[in-house]
Formats: structure tokens, sequence, C-alpha cells
């Protein structure tokens, strides 16, 4: 149904009033190119994951919520996100608030710790506020906040022990998200909170679970992971892993509580390998027969641990039945982050120029001295 001549004047002169008083582009129709656009993602080091999130991995320029018990993996997926964001050319920052980030552990996951910037903040406001500087400054991809639970207020470190504090945590993290989300979203960073649970007091029937830090993270986060161990990965008698399941409980940009099952080996973090062979199986791709796999006819080994041994040693099988795996599911494999590739190229496009201008001057240099010789 169009609109009469009447009202689109008066739609012109209203878009027209809000584009003079509040500058072009404070509006516009969703339908133009300059809007309308995909979905960047990073990929969070699970190939299971990344298709439970639908979109191939978890979305730029928005707050994602990763929260689960004690050593359930909360920090190992943050950090794997950081290392896939590395590997694109992004840079990361880790906000501390916990202290105790392990330098060594992060380097094992493949995470740059050389190129991390890692913040240790003395309270919760000088941790947000060094949160929102670094977003608007829209030269940081990824911030991980580790985590909501120790963003302690100023007024709670600078008064006595046992001191009610009523609500004081909620407060200061509605008023961050309320300056953050907008800064977020214009400068396309990601930004990772990390929550720990709380047992509600007096629940008879439902979960009487809940995070820390109020209901507003829950309100802005775009993606919302709860992250759990279900259980051990032995070899022998020793334990060399957790078995670890996501559940995305909340999901804005794709279909929600979808989830993900993957190994989490100690010191080597997310077992990639593993995830390929368990979904190659999934999906027909890898065959399975007693505890040997095959993989186009050929055995690549008896058992899951000497079939992922065999596809570390052979990363191009592994990239091949992961490409399959991606195309049956229909989840595109990562494209590089386009802003820091660019700049790159160019950077080295103006090297070029500059060393090419360096030698045609040398060599002009070069003949005027030779003929001043003559």
């Amino acid at each position: 149904m169009k609109m009469d001549d009447n009202k689109s004047k008066a739609l012109a002169a209203a878009l027209g009033q809000i584009e003079k008083q509040f500058g072009k582009g404070s509006i516009m129709r969703l339908g133009e190119h300059d809007v309308a656009r995909d979905i960047q993602v990073v990929s969070t080091g699970s190939l299971g994951l990344d298709i439970a999130l639908g979109v191939g991995g978890l979305p730029r320029g928005r707050v994602i919520e990763i929260y689960g018990p004690e050593s359930s993996g909360k920090t190992t997926l943050s950090l794997q996100v950081i290392a896939e964001m590395q590997k694109l050319g992004g840079t990361a920052a880790f906000i501390d608030a916990e202290h105790a980030l392990d330098p060594q552990y992060a380097q094992k996951l493949g995470v740059k710790v050389e190129d991390l910037l890692i913040s240790q903040p003395d309270n919760g406001e000088q941790a947000l506020e060094i949160t929102d500087m670094l977003v608007r400054s829209a030269s940081v991809d990824v911030v991980v906040i580790d985590s909501v639970a120790a963003l302690t207020p100023k007024a709670e470190i600078e008064g006595e022990m046992g001191d009610a504090q009523m609500g004081l945590h909620a407060r200061l993290m509605s008023q961050a998200l309320r300056k953050l989300t907008g800064n977020i979203n214009r400068s396309n960073t990601m930004v990772i909170f990390i929550n720990q649970i709380r047992m509600k007091i007096g629940v008879m029937f439902g979960n009487p679970e809940t995070t820390t830090g109020g209901n507003a993270l829950k309100f802005y986060a775009s993606v919302r992971l709860d992250i759990r161990r279900i259980g051990a990965i032995k070899k022998g008698d020793e334990v060399i892993g957790n078995e670890t399941r996501v559940k995305v409980v909340k999901n804005k940009v794709a279909p929600p509580f979808r989830e993900a099952l993957f190994d989490i080996l100690y010191g080597e973090g997310i077992s990639r390998e593993g995830e390929i062979i368990d979904l190659g199986v999934q999906h027909k791709l890898v065959e399975k027969a007693g505890a040997w796999y095959a993989y186009k006819g050929e055995k690549i080994g008896q058992g899951k641990d000497n079939a992922r041994e065999y596809l570390r040693e052979n990363p191009q099988i592994a990239r091949e039945i992961e490409n399959k795996v991606r195309e049956a599911v229909g989840v595109a494999l990562l494209e590089p982050v386009v802003k820091p590739a660019v700049k790159a190229a160019d950077k080295a496009g103006e090297k070029a120029g500059a060393k090419a201008g360096a030698k045609a001057s040398e060599k002009l240099l070069a003949g005027q001295s030779g003929e001043e010789k003559i």
C-alpha cells in the first residue's frame, strides 16, 4: 500500500529535519545497501559450537555472555576465540579482573601473548571504563572480561568487610552496558563477559541457578552460552581432559537452544580433531567399524586417540573433512577480517612504492654523479 502525497511529503520533511538536527545517517531505510550487511563472525575454535550458533561463529559488534560452573571451560573457550581472532589479523584485549590469567596456558591454546593487551584493574568501575575506552578506539576487535563476579564496585572495596552493599554490582553493570552497547555496535568490537553461577534462595520448583551482576547482561547479550563439564576423558587411569557440553541459551542472530559437545584436553584446549571425527561419523563422511575409523576407504586409526593423532599429522585431510561437514550443515568457511587485511595490503603497497621510489632516486643520483665525472 503506497502512501498518499501528503503523507510522503510529511515523512520527507520529518526525515530532512532529523538529518539536519542530528546529522546524516541518523535515520535511514533498512533496505539501503550501507545498512543491510551480513553478520561478521569469528570462530569459537570449536566446529560443533560454530554450527550450533547457526552463523559459523560468534557475531562481531555484539555482547556475548559465557557462564557455567567452576572449571567448566569458560576462560578456555574465551582464549580460543582470542586465538581465532588473532589468526584473522585482529587485535584482542583481556580484562583480568580475577587476576588469574595463565600466559603459558594461553600460549598453548594458540594465543599470541606478546600481542595480547592485558589489564588487571583495581575495581569494577576501572575495568568497565578501560573496556569502554578500548571499544571507542575502534582498533580492538575482541575484549574479554574475566569475570563479571570479580567486577567489585569501588564503594564495596573501600567499605568494611561486613557492610551491606545492596544492588551496587547490578547498578554498575546496568549503567556500563547502557554506555557500552552503542559503542560496541559502531566499532564492530565483540565484548565477551565471562560469568559465574550462584544459587537463588528458597526456590522449590524450577532451576535455582542464576548469574551474578543482575539482569541487565541477560538482556543486552546477543548470545548467551551455558558451558558444562559432563564427563572425564581418560587414558588408562589418567584423566587427560573434560567432555564438555555448550548450550546456546540465547541467540539473536540464529535459532537458539542448540547444543554442541566437544572435548577439552588439559594443556591443549578444545580438541578440533576429535570434533571433526565425531561430526564426520555423524554425517557419514568418516566410516566407523568397531574401534577403527576410516576415510575414503583408508584406515586413519584404531580408537579415537589414534584417529585424532592421524588428523593432527595430516592437517590437509582434517581440513577436507571439516569443509565437507560445514558444507553438509550449510555453514560457510570463515573469511578473514576485512579491515585489518585491507590496511595490511595498503601498508605493503606503500612500502613497495617507497622502496621503488628509493631505488629510482638512487639510480637517478648515480646517473647524475656519473655524468658529473664524465
